[in-house]
């Protein structure tokens, strides 16, 4: 199951990209009469992962194109670059979503399973990959830490975009990664719940008249674009943007905000758990 799962990393056409990324940057840097040994201090790296980048085996931070674009003074060449570098962060089957989540003015998410990744700690999302099965190694871990953790930049984003989640109550009592991960987790939510243009909202175990039986979804709307719905399971994701599919999604999700807990109610839920003992 391993190997299966080596043998799709190694045909991902990120690969590619990324080879091509690096065979810029090392053009640029011997054009400019340099050694990886020379160019790295200036970036703050080392040889070897200077040589890692120019290899395609590391996916350079979008702070990193920047220095490297400047130092080598590319003229914009590696810039042009830096969106599609920074979306092979991603798995394959998540890179349709992440493009449209970067440009998205509504955000609503129905979550089962684990907390939203729009609202994980690092040490959560730490976690979660952690328990995949198969394993991963501990920089694959890391690299998509950093890659969840950069999705956070949307509440930074002006206009700010609107976002909403409904979590399943069972999902804030699941102690992944230990009591202290929980605590902090919850945490976390209530510092983002305080955002007003961010609501959070829980469903509670006791609701016979469940309208999310189906699983988890979310639904995004990109600017000047059209309401799209996203499902996930498995380590397989569809964007869905059939008009009559998406509107069953919406339908959906709005009678599933009508059974969950009010947002100033699903807060107190949340304080709650943080009073009593995880």
């Amino acid at each position: 199951m391993a190997q299966n799962a080596e043998a799709a990393r190694a045909e991902d056409p990120a690969d590619e990209l990324l080879r091509s990324f690096g065979r810029q940057v090392k053009i640029l840097r011997e054009r400019r009469g340099l050694t990886q040994a020379a160019l790295a201090p200036r970036l703050g790296y080392s040889e070897a992962q200077i040589a890692a980048i120019e290899q395609g085996r590391r996916i350079p931070r979008p702070e990193t194109i920047d220095h490297l674009d400047s130092a080598l003074e590319g003229g914009g060449l590696l810039l042009a670059m830096k969106r599609a570098v920074a979306l092979t962060r991603y798995p394959a089957f998540f890179r349709d979503a992440a493009r449209i989540e970067e440009e998205a003015v509504e955000f609503h998410a129905y979550a089962v399973l684990a907390v939203p990744g729009l609202l994980q700690t690092g040490e959560y999302a730490r976690t979660m990959f952690t328990v995949w099965r198969p394993r991963r190694r501990e920089d694959e871990i890391e690299q998509m830490v950093a890659a969840r953790m950069a999705r956070h930049g949307i509440y930074g984003r002006r206009p700010a975009p609107t976002l909403s989640f409904v979590i399943e109550e069972s999902v804030l009592s699941r102690p992944v990664g230990g009591v202290e991960v929980l605590r902090g987790q919850l945490e976390h939510m209530l510092h983002i719940a305080e955002n007003p243009h961010v609501e959070i909202q829980v469903m509670p175990t006791r609701v016979t008249d469940h309208a999310g039986a189906d699983g988890p979804f979310t639904m995004m709307t990109p600017e000047g674009g059209e309401q799209v719905a996203y499902v996930e399971s498995q380590a397989n994701g569809r964007v869905i943007t059939r008009r009559e599919s998406v509107r069953g999604f919406a339908v959906r999700y709005g009678i599933l905000r009508a059974q969950a807990l009010s947002p100033a109610e699903s807060v107190r839920h949340v304080e709650k758990l943080l009073q009593g003992d995880l």
